[in-house]
């Protein structure tokens, strides 16, 4: 470890004292509620913690009754946390594991067992977080593990006590050396006091403050608000130009009815040189054949007279 990191741990110990007041846990608690009660305080307060496994105890009939819930009802519990909805499917996937692997939800075994022995078989366990295992190590095995939780490793992050590749592993070389046994609970109350306060408001200016505070430096690291896309405003001459826009606009359809007319007045005569029948042979037979007729109808007409006109006629004797 460097002189540099042990150092700038030190340094964040004394700044979060300044800002933040340490939370002793309770040690009455079996290690079964130990595991949920870190459960829900990884990236949370202690009062938060506290009311979501109160909340828990008080809503079920006992932690079987909470293992076969659904973790949207265990969030609706806990709706007082940060992320409800994740914390409760982790509290269901480790009393699910513990009863698979003990039938029961009794594990104060583990207090009998090598500490080393005993943090394995944490570790195996399903839906238990490092932050959990650190926590129940040092709070209810007396071992010396510091709990570091997903926010904690972003603030480590961003003063410079953690590389990009050590943040991404999640992983703090050191920090147990750094830290000694004796201050160890205290400063993870601290640590994970600004942790929440980070995760809650990243861009606070109360955590930018704390954050200077520890490393000057750290301003590049800090989180960033994405830019909002700026829409391009409209040049002014454009709005001038609007009413000739509108003029061209109108002058248009006069032309296009110019054109329309021209059409349909070419199409009218081609319509009427199509229709006009032309005067040949037909039409001078069909006069011939009437002036027959007319001469027919003449002829026919027949010349009778009446005996009395002819007697009129005839000479006297």
């Amino acid at each position: 470890m460097s002189a540099n990191r042990r150092a700038l741990l030190v340094k964040t110990h004394k700044q979060l004292k300044k800002h933040y007041t340490s939370v002793s846990p309770n040690l009455r608690l079996p290690i079964m509620q130990q595991l949920l009660y870190a459960c829900c305080l990884e990236d949370a307060t202690a009062d938060l913690a506290d009311r979501a496994l109160t909340a828990l105890e008080t809503d079920y009939y006992d932690w079987n009754e909470v293992r076969v819930s659904t973790a949207t009802e265990l969030s609706e519990s806990m709706h007082m946390l940060p992320d409800p909805l994740a914390v409760g499917a982790r509290v269901k996937r480790v009393l699910q594991s513990v009863f698979e692997s003990n039938y029961s939800f009794d594990v104060e075994q583990l207090k009998k067992e090598n500490i080393g022995v005993a943090v394995k078989k944490l570790h195996k366990l399903k839906g238990v977080s490092p932050f959990a295992v650190s926590y129940v190590t040092q709070v209810s095995l007396g071992g010396h593990s510091i709990p570091i939780g997903k926010g904690s490793i972003e603030v480590l992050y961003v003063i410079g006590a953690i590389t990009e590749k050590e943040k991404t592993s999640k992983s703090v070389p050191g920090l147990e050396r750094a830290i000694p046994k004796n201050k160890g609970i205290e400063f993870g109350s601290l640590l994970n006091q600004l942790a929440a306060e980070f995760v809650r408001a990243p861009f606070g200016p109360a955590v930018r403050k704390i954050l200077l505070a520890i490393a000057p430096g750290a301003k590049e690291r800090l989180p960033k608000r994405s830019k909002k896309e700026t829409v391009p405003k409209q040049p002014t001459s454009s709005k001038k130009k609007a009413p000739t826009k509108k003029v061209a606009a109108k002058k248009t359809p006069s032309s296009t009815k110019k054109v329309v007319k021209a059409t349909k007045k070419a199409s009218a005569s081609k319509k009427k040189k199509v229709t006009a029948k032309p005067k040949g042979r037909a039409t001078v037979k069909k006069k011939a054949v009437k002036k027959k007729a007319v001469k027919k109808k003449a002829v026919k007409k027949p010349n009778r007279k009446t005996a009395s006109s002819r007697l009129s006629k005839r000479k006297p004797r």
